[in-house]
């Protein structure tokens, strides 16, 4: 359930900066940058691995930081015993990735009570310039974290 009106505190935004890079996210290599009210912000230094057979960043890394980092931005509109789940996302790519970094900005366009969308855009960064290479919409779903910890019954998940 989003927060309504409250600022984020010191406190919550350092822990979400630390949260975000565990598991998966960890591996790929992805950091959070910068975090505020609705907002979240995520950097990547490109590596032989994130990159493609012709050489450009691969597609799935540019979905999996535009997903990820939405994600983190709504995050900062829920109360602390809620997780974030994405539920869709459609990403548009730009033009292909061949910089040394990217560069992920966030933001909740729209927050309801248990759904949020996010607009997330990827750019890789060359030199000492920025051309934007993707853009995502995320909807996104505010679950309360006991429910999920309570197992597969409770969403309806069975074997």
């Amino acid at each position: 359930m989003p927060t309504s009106g409250m600022e984020l505190s010191r406190e919550r935004a350092e822990f979400l900066a630390r949260d975000f890079s565990r598991g998966f996210i960890a591996y790929c290599g992805f950091a959070a940058e910068e975090v505020r009210r609705g907002y979240f912000r995520s950097s990547l230094i490109l590596r032989p691995e994130h990159r493609q057979q012709d050489g450009f960043v691969h597609a799935g890394v540019m979905a999996a930081m535009a997903d990820h980092t939405a994600g983190y931005a709504g995050f900062t509109l829920v109360d602390q015993d809620h997780q974030i789940l994405t539920i869709e996302f459609k990403i548009n790519f730009l033009r292909p990735a061949k910089g040394h970094s990217l560069s992920c900005r966030s933001r909740v366009i729209r927050a309801g009570q248990q759904l949020l969308v996010a607009e997330s855009e990827v750019f890789d960064i060359r030199k000492d310039e920025e051309k934007e290479t993707a853009r995502a919409l995320v909807t996104l779903m505010a679950v309360p974290g006991a429910k999920l910890s309570a197992g597969d019954q409770v969403l309806g998940l069975r074997e």
